[in-house]
């Protein structure tokens, strides 16, 4: 499984290999992670050199303090970062806003209809992909105009799915 990870504005590209070996942005180490007695201690071992780091999450982002320094770290798998990507594009506040798919995927339900007044945060689509159920809602307020897909229809990255004017 890929992440990726954020610290002080650089991302980093974090592959989980097997239990005991990563990948980071492509270099692969030798690593043991073990929590130290119920706290939020952990002893770290990577390529054979020992590290302790305090660890706490917070509400979406991890407070890592190693050897003496404090990291906050956001950790999102590839389709978490699509999500948000899309989901903090920025919508038109006046006009016409086109719900695109964030990621390929299965529609699976549209909750909405032609002309229907949405607030914002209302489900407009459900899409499934890889396994997993994600609801799109509306940016802001409006009417839906438009709907250019159907439950059951198999969709692209960036397809316009339906429109709320």
């Amino acid at each position: 499984m890929k992440y990726v990870t954020t610290i002080n504005d650089q991302e980093y590209i974090l592959e989980i290999i097997d239990e005991h070996h990563i990948a980071i942005d492509g270099v692969a180490y030798e690593m043991d992670f073990t929590q130290v007695g119920g706290q939020p201690v952990f002893m770290v071992v990577l390529n054979g050199q020992s590290y302790e780091a305090l660890v706490y999450e917070e509400e979406d982002e991890w407070q890592v303090v190693l050897r003496g320094e404090m990291y906050r770290a956001i950790v999102e798998d590839e389709r978490e970062k699509r999500l948000r990507a899309a989901l903090e594009s920025g919508p038109i506040i006046n006009g016409e806003f086109h719900l695109k798919a964030p990621m390929p995927g299965l529609v699976v339900t549209i909750p909405v209809s032609d002309g229907q007044s949405v607030e914002k945060g209302d489900v407009l689509l459900i899409l499934e992909s890889m396994k997993m159920q994600n609801e799109l809602r509306s940016p802001r307020p409006g009417k839906i105009a438009r709907i250019r897909v159907a439950p059951g229809d198999r969709v692209e990255q960036k397809q316009t799915l339906l429109s709320v004017v």
